[in-house]
């Protein structure tokens, strides 16, 4: 392995550090949470965040995954008419409804509508019908997409929430979950703000409290299990910085809001989020053998931010570490290497670095010589 040194306070010469002290984290009444900065894609607070709950109505959560994937891959559309199943719309006990009529048409729009504002179960088991003939069935696409999206704690058996032992997931997980919804379906996430929908002249309203009590607060859901312990994933945008904050189990449904809202109060104030490096602006450039061209520019396919708290800005360093030697080809977008990330002198974040270029192998004789000389490193 070879190393290079950077030092990352070298990037903001013009700025002026600040000696704000950071706070601690804030002790929640709930059994697990999770802040996630979908900015930078970083946690930045965790308490027994892998452990396993009955997601109930929080499941809508990858059931809207689905459905939207559905609709960009153009399998149905938004106008598309349905009509319900009597299996679909029949009453269960004490669920949320969007009172469908069975036989009665009704629109994709107006089903996620019901799925998101009123955490419909008669929705979820249309939309689950449509796609995929039952409830049970769309759990298997929903499973595919859990392992694809890298979550570890989450198993689906239905598109409800319905209560069973192998259906369960985590604070993290639900928070990766959101994070899925906003990154890859960003033209229908409008729907998580709306404040309540009406449908068969029913008016009901969106049971997200946070969503009247901060302005900043655009989304996105809640729940209460079995054993009446509330749930909510609720998501903010103040300036360029959205925060996802996941709570999990407590005693009331007022309790959830207001510790919802000092998770995020909490990213918002003590952490600050910064760019370090611009989309496809070179990191490093390495040496290349047996390529057509003899050095590879690598850096991030994105914007790539960094989430730390507030005050700590000089206290960031990194090493970069690639691979050598570096052997074409090598493909845009390939991983070569990694950033890793030192506060105050401790390890805090490892990013991957990638070739923000394409080298394609060289010829014979341009390999032959780079073989000789290798022999010589």
């Amino acid at each position: 392995m070879k190393f290079a040194l950077l030092f990352l306070f070298t990037l903001f010469p013009s700025l002026v550090f600040s000696q704000e002290q950071t706070t601690a984290p804030p002790i929640l009444a709930a059994n697990s949470y999770a802040l996630y900065d979908f900015t930078s894609g970083q946690f930045l607070v965790e308490q027994n965040s892998n452990a396993h709950i009955p997601p109930a109505h929080l499941t809508k959560l990858m059931t809207a995954y689905i459905v939207f994937g559905a609709i960009k891959q153009g399998k149905i559309s938004l106008t598309q008419r349905i009509i319900p199943s009597a299996y679909a719309t029949r009453m269960q006990t004490e669920e949320s409804r969007m009172f469908l009529n069975a036989g009665k048409e009704v629109t994709v729009e107006e089903l996620l509508r019901g799925l998101i504002v009123q955490s419909a179960d008669d929705a979820a088991r249309v939309l689950a019908e449509t796609l995929a003939n039952h409830e049970m069935a769309l759990a298997d696409s929903m499973n595919i997409e859990a392992q694809r999206l890298g979550l570890k704690n989450t198993h689906f058996i239905n598109a409800t929430g319905t209560p069973d032992a192998q259906h369960y997931s985590s604070a993290h997980d639900l928070a990766l979950i959101a994070a899925a919804l906003l990154r890859d379906f960003p033209q229908f996430y409008y729907i998580y703000a709306q404040r309540e929908y009406q449908y068969n002249g029913i008016n009901q309203f969106n049971r997200n409290r946070l969503l009247w009590m901060d302005p900043f607060v655009d989304g996105m859901a809640t729940a209460i299990n079995e054993a009446e312990e509330f749930y909510l994933v609720a998501s903010a945008k103040r300036d360029e910085r959205r925060l996802i904050a996941v709570v999990l189990g407590t005693a009331t449904d007022k309790l959830r809001s207001s510790e919802g809202q000092r998770l995020l109060n909490h990213g918002f104030k003590d952490f600050e989020a910064i760019k370090l490096y611009p989309k496809e602006l070179p990191v490093s450039n390495k040496r290349v053998w047996k390529g057509t061209s003899k050095h590879l520019n690598i850096g991030f396919g994105t914007d790539r931010y960094i989430t730390i708290p507030k005050g700590q800005r000089d206290a960031l360093k990194a090493t970069l570490e690639t691979r050598q030697p570096m052997l074409a080809p090598i493909n845009l977008g390939q991983q070569i290497g990694t950033l890793h990330i030192t506060l105050s002198d401790k390890p805090y974040l490892d990013l991957p670095v990638i070739a923000l270029e394409d080298i394609p192998l060289a010829n014979v004789f341009s390999r032959g010589v780079d073989n000789i000389r290798l022999l010589f490193q």
